[in-house]
């Protein structure tokens, strides 16, 4: 499945809620559910979500990767993303995006001209724009959500587990094995990812709908003025 993936893919291509049960927290329901009647609630709920914290670190292929984002809907998000070795810094509240890398990765991703002008600082960019703005899914939940929990084969249900202490049941990906956890109390939110064939790693996604502070980065550079693009 296309969730088992697709946060790995899109990082390389741009460079708990509830508890549940008799005596303690209420089941959801999902447990008796089919695999897809669980794919269309997890989205349903997810599409409701306030907030979420994604963190999670693996490679795909010879790429190490690595990402811990705080995402608050409809407004935007912030933490640190790395591709390879290189990373950056991003924080984007609602249509201006903001970035800090050092001056390899910067280097690397948008060239010698760009990474010696703003190496080591906190630039901004129009969140809608071309180069840097193709980071803008990664600070918006409801689009990142989307990539990472769209199947791309079959899915299968299989057991309850935990996931940290919580009531889980695993959709696993006929297709490249990856396996989703999605909790069977609360809101059926998904819990954790585990990539499948030809990459490593775990996603976790905790904190949900936990309040998110969003701050701009004081005395941000103006990234047309400087380049002139």
């Amino acid at each position: 499945m296309r969730w088992a993936c697709a946060c790995w893919l899109a990082v390389g291509a741009v460079a708990l809620a509830g508890c549940g049960g008799g005596g303690g927290p209420k089941s959801n329901g999902v447990a008796q559910m089919t695999a897809n009647q669980i794919i269309a609630q997890m989205k349903k709920d997810v599409s409701n979500a306030k907030s979420v914290h994604i963190t999670g670190s693996g490679s795909s292929g010879s790429t190490q990767l690595s990402l811990d984002l705080q995402l608050e809907r409809g407004t935007g998000g912030s933490g640190h993303i790395e591709i390879g070795g290189y990373g950056f810094d991003i924080v984007r509240i609602d249509n201006k995006l903001y970035f800090k890398a050092d001056k390899a990765a910067l280097d690397h991703f948008a060239g010698s001209v760009v990474a010696n002008l703003l190496a080591g600082r906190w630039f901004v960019v129009p969140a809608g724009s071309s180069g840097f703005g193709s980071f803008t899914p990664f600070t918006d939940l409801q689009k990142l959500m989307k990539q990472i929990l769209t199947a791309s084969g079959r899915v299968e249900k299989g057991n309850e587990s935990k996931v940290d202490g919580q009531p889980v049941i695993a959709l696993t990906d006929t297709k490249n094995g990856g396996t989703l956890y999605v909790a069977t109390t609360g809101p059926a939110y998904p819990l954790q990812l585990k990539p499948g064939k030809n990459r490593t790693g775990t996603i976790s996604f905790t904190d949900w709908d936990q309040p998110v502070t969003l701050t701009a980065p004081k005395d941000a550079l103006d990234y047309k003025k400087l380049t002139g693009s």
